[in-house]
């Protein structure tokens, strides 16, 4: 299950599916796959991605002709069985990659059934299927497109015309790497090394993806866009209120605080850790900083180890004592 129908999105699905089987299959037939290519008269132009996939894994490909439906009759089966037996009711998840997992483990139950026609073990036929395969190359294909892609005034890039994420804010009207997966959207310095990653969005709605870090880099800078920044609605009710009340050079030592927390513990943590200080009186970096370590270490409510018992030894110091006196 994928989000999309890109060229990210079709040659992830393939890979994972080439990963499970243990090997390529030598021929794929598509129908309606955009990600793949597009048809302009009778000749079908392949997408850049694509074309460098199928050239790693050395598969042929053939494409079904418009208005035909009699070429794949049995697929559109298979498609419906598929449907309806893994997707009703309507899925909900939080991991999509994990997700997409556990869908192909769950044809092991199918393989261990008898095939409805030939009367013998799915798991068998496809054994001797199995022996058609390619052979996997020794690395994986890496199913990423880079682009440069110019940053708006904020520092964020745009796809599809409506989905934005955050690069860096002096990375404003400059062009960003970005390197665009099924799942995940990198941002990337010049030399190719990760800043940040955000989760990909679709759909037709208007996205806009900001990473903690970032954000906050902007907000050090400009304390006083802390009042209509989306990193401000995340924050908890007691430290959004704690921070409201602060003068503009209290609430930069407040983001501060929250910037170098973040960056070692991750936001939730820090929040969670200055909420608990604004508790306790007040927010300092060292409080904070010890309470952000137990909260993703030791955890804050877990209650201490009771440790070995000393009443064996107690036994036996006390013992030998007696005997001695």
């Amino acid at each position: 299950m994928f989000g999309g129908e890109t060229a990210e999105c079709v040659c992830q699905g393939l890979l994972d599916i080439f990963e499970y089987i243990g090997g390529v299959p030598p021929l794929l037939i598509f129908d309606n796959a955009t990600g793949v290519g597009r048809r302009i008269g009778d000749a079908i132009h392949e997408s850049e991605l694509f074309s460098r996939f199928r050239a790693h894994y050395h598969f042929r490909v053939r494409f079904c002709n418009p208005y035909s439906g009699w070429e794949k009759g049995n697929v559109e089966r298979k498609v419906g069985y598929n449907r309806a037996n893994l997707f009703v009711p309507v899925p909900h998840f939080t991991d999509i990659q994990r997700y997409n997992q556990n869908l192909l483990s769950r044809h092991e139950k199918k393989a261990a059934e008898l095939h409805y026609k030939k009367q013998i073990l799915i798991g068998e036929l496809f054994e001797e299927d199995r022996k058609a395969l390619l052979i996997l190359p020794l690395k994986p294909f890496n199913v990423c497109r880079y682009e440069w892609m110019k940053a708006d005034g904020y520092g964020k890039i745009c796809m599809d015309g409506k989905h934005f994420y955050s690069t860096c804010p002096q990375n404003a009207h400059q062009k960003v790497l970005v390197g665009i997966q099924a799942h995940t959207v990198d941002i990337l310095t010049e030399g190719g090394q990760i800043l940040t990653t955000h989760r990909r969005s679709f759909g037709e709605g208007r996205t806009d993806i900001s990473d903690y870090s970032t954000t906050l880099a902007v907000l050090m800078k400009n304390s006083g866009a802390w009042e209509n920044s989306g990193l401000r609605r995340e924050t908890p009710d007691a430290l959004r209120i704690h921070m409201d009340s602060q003068p503009r050079e209290k609430l930069k030592d407040c983001l501060r605080i929250m910037n170098e927390l973040t960056n070692q513990y991750g936001f939730q943590a820090a929040t969670s850790a200055m909420e608990m200080a604004v508790a306790r009186g007040s927010i300092n970096i060292c409080d904070a900083s010890v309470l952000a370590a137990r909260i993703t270490g030791y955890g804050i409510c877990t209650p201490p180890e009771t440790g070995s018992s000393l009443a064996v030894y107690d036994d036996i110091f006390f013992k030998e004592g007696g005997n001695a006196s």
